[in-house]
């Protein structure tokens, strides 16, 4: 009796679904019914009736107890995904390619230019290394001699694609004003300075940028519009702390707090413009920059006297041997104590100024040489004398004060190739100089054949192989980038 109704009830389906699932079924199964006919069925081919008829037929099988039950059953799970063994870390280290800028002089004190790729030498920790890339600019102009190959590659390291090539300007110059170490006295001498840059450094094709570092607010990108640099000008203004500031500031736990803040502000906002420099490559790229010079321990002898003052006490200063000795209001000076016993945390706290001075100060030139950045300092205020009359500075330290911040300027030119123009009025001779030497130099590039990432600073020689008296200017050494920390678990 089952059997009957059952039998019913599919030919009843059938008839209604017109066939077309038979047919389907067997032309996806060459003729023959498979055991999954029925789920095949249930795949819409005509969005129509079909799903109607195909539940009106499950339904009747499941309610008669059909055997075809394990058809109508849901899909068994996948079988689990095969247990495949954990990969090995991949060891990511970057290659680049080690650039630097070559002046070959010859025996008149002229620029050669008629050496080849094969006529250099490199060697990097007395290891002579393959020159890759090799180009020539002369009187401003670009020759690219040799481009340089795409980076090698070697297992387990990840490259990132390759850019498109930079602008093919000759000379790039970097302006950078640091007028929070500016005297405000100044100005108009510091203005004067930037109309000889325009006059005698910047010329037509030439790309350049300036950036300030105080209330001038000059941040121009690189650009060719020399009417940019003459809008700049008007914009100058000196914001540098007085002596008089300097000393009348209270004291911090690392001496005159707005003098490390000042210098920290200058050093990071140069350090931010050097890295970006990273990306111009196959150019000399001029860093001209403009500053006082910095000291982290201004006047000492004459801020000791004026924290006891602070304090209440009478002192009797020392001519160039700071505040003597101090006494309270109303004592006899039996009870008076020397100056070192007035802030000793404070002075304990200063005690290693230079050092730390030293320390920004190598960061600095490291990163400029990764950039393969020369940095002409230049002091806008020349020949330096006396302070100025309404100063009550002792003179032999406002001589230590120049040359302190002086030789921070020269530490930077030097360390990077370029020249510091200190104490001297003549700035048009220092700037021809720097023209010559931006307008004719070789750049050299090779991969270092040092995998070693721990070896961060690399010695650099340069020599000619070609027979003759030759002078060479360049960079003497590189730093590699620290290694990133690793992640924190």
């Amino acid at each position: 009796m089952r059997s009957a109704r059952r039998s019913s009830n599919t030919k009843w389906c059938s008839r209604a679904c017109g066939r077309s699932s038979d047919s389907a079924a067997g032309a996806a199964g060459g003729g023959k019914t498979t055991r999954n006919s029925l789920y095949n069925q249930a795949m819409p081919q005509k969005f129509v009736r079909r799903p109607l008829c195909q539940a009106v037929t499950v339904a009747a099988l499941v309610a008669w107890g059909a055997p075809s039950a394990p058809t109508l059953a849901a899909p068994q799970d996948k079988p689990a995904a095969p247990i495949t063994p954990q990969q090995r870390e991949v060891i990511r280290r970057s290659v680049d390619l080690v650039r630097t800028d070559v002046i070959v002089r010859n025996g008149d004190g002229q620029f050669e230019s008629n050496l080849k790729k094969e006529d250099f030498d490199v060697f990097e920790d007395g290891v002579k290394q393959e020159v890759v890339s090799f180009s020539l600019t002369h009187g401003g102009r670009v020759f690219n001699v040799a481009a340089p190959p795409p980076t090698p590659v070697q297992e387990g390291i990840l490259l990132p694609p390759q850019r498109p090539t930079n602008d093919a300007a000759g000379r790039i110059f970097i302006i950078f004003v640091d007028d929070l170490h500016l005297d405000f006295r100044n100005t108009g001498r510091i203005r004067e300075l930037f109309k000889k840059i325009s006059k005698e450094l910047v010329h037509e094709g030439d790309m350049f940028a300036i950036q300030s570092t105080g209330p001038s607010s000059l941040a121009i990108d690189l650009t060719y519009d020399r009417k940019r640099l003459d809008e700049a000008l008007n914009k100058i203004s000196g914001a540098g702390l007085k002596p008089s500031d300097i000393i009348e500031t209270p004291e911090g736990q690392q001496g005159p707090p707005e003098v490390r803040y000042r210098a920290h502000v200058a050093f990071s906002t140069a350090y931010d413009t050097l890295k970006n420099l990273e990306q111009v490559h196959d150019r000399r790229k001029a860093f001209i920059y403009v500053s006082n010079g910095y000291d982290f321990n201004p006047f000492p002898q004459a801020r000791e006297v004026a924290n006891a003052e602070r304090m209440g006490m009478n002192c009797n200063p020392v001519p160039g041997g700071g505040a003597g000795n101090c006494t309270s209001p109303g004592n006899d000076g039996s009870g008076s104590s020397s100056s070192a016993d007035v802030d000793p945390f404070t002075k304990q706290g200063n005690e290693f100024a230079e050092a730390d001075l030293a320390a920004e100060l190598a960061e600095l030139t490291r990163e400029a040489n990764r950039a393969n950045a020369t940095l002409y300092t230049i002091d806008p205020r020349g020949l330096v004398g006396g302070p100025d009359l309404d100063e009550k500075i002792d003179p032999v330290e406002w001589q230590n004060y120049i040359r302190e911040s002086q030789n921070s300027l020269r530490v930077i030119a030097e360390q990077t190739g370029g020249i510091a123009v200190v104490n001297q009025n003549d700035f048009d001779k220092a700037l021809k100089r720097i023209d010559s030497e931006t307008s004719d130099y070789y750049v050299l590039g090779y991969y270092s054949s040092n995998p070693d990432p721990m070896k961060r600073r690399r010695q650099i020689e340069i020599r000619i192989a070609r027979k003759g008296n030759y002078s060479l200017n360049y960079r003497t050494s590189y730093t590699l980038k620290p290694l990133p920390r690793p992640p924190k678990s």
